[in-house]
């Protein structure tokens, strides 16, 4: 089976990931692939230098993901145009992993960890859905905590995404990671049991 898991900006979707993988479970991470297609010599990343400009590399000519960010989540039309440049890519690289992955080992649950499942409208490619919820006041605390970001910087890369609340209403199944990591395996181990992997 090959199951897309998604979530909000910091309600964590790799700690779930993790969990699944630990139980047996196969990972294609797109927040990966989306670095890799993002490496110096890429397509992908001259494309963005020739429409953001060289102020978005390092000065070993690695992107600048910091800089890159600041730009484009202030910016909605800056960020639909880093999409265009992206999603083909990263989507094509998904596709081809999850597949060999099921080809190589049928009888083994395929993870696929996308933050930007539903934005994408990815879900056609999934038998199954799960969604690592937090409620929206979790998610800014975790991310002014983790990125060091202010109040409203945290609201404005909330507000870049679909609201946590749809994609929970969207899910095939939930885990609630707002609460310890023992409550969030437990969830993980009732669902493998559920989907008959044990």
């Amino acid at each position: 089976m090959i199951m897309g898991l998604t979530g909000g900006i910091a309600s964590g979707k790799s700690t779930v990931s993790t969990l699944f993988v630990n139980k047996g479970a196969r990972l294609v991470d797109a927040d990966v692939i989306a670095r890799e297609v993002m490496l110096p010599g890429t397509p992908v990343l001259a494309a963005a230098v020739r429409y953001f400009g060289s102020g978005i590399l390092l000065p070993d000519g690695v992107l600048n993901r910091a800089k890159l960010g600041e730009i484009v989540f202030k910016d909605a039309e800056a960020r639909q145009v880093l999409n265009k440049l992206t999603h083909p890519a990263i989507r094509q690289e998904i596709k081809e992993r999850m597949y060999s992955m099921e080809q190589e080992e049928p009888q083994r649950l395929i993870i696929v960890d996308i933050p930007l499942l539903y934005e994408s409208r990815l879900e056609d490619l999934f038998q199954e859905i799960v969604v690592v919820y937090v409620p929206m006041e979790i998610q800014i605390a975790r991310l002014m905590e983790r990125n060091g970001l202010s109040l409203e910087q945290a609201e404005g890369r909330l507000a870049s995404q679909m609201d946590i609340e749809i994609k929970r209403s969207k899910a095939n199944y939930v885990i609630d990671n707002s609460l310890d990591l023992t409550h969030t395996e437990l969830q993980v181990a009732t669902l493998w049991d559920r989907l008959g992997l044990s």
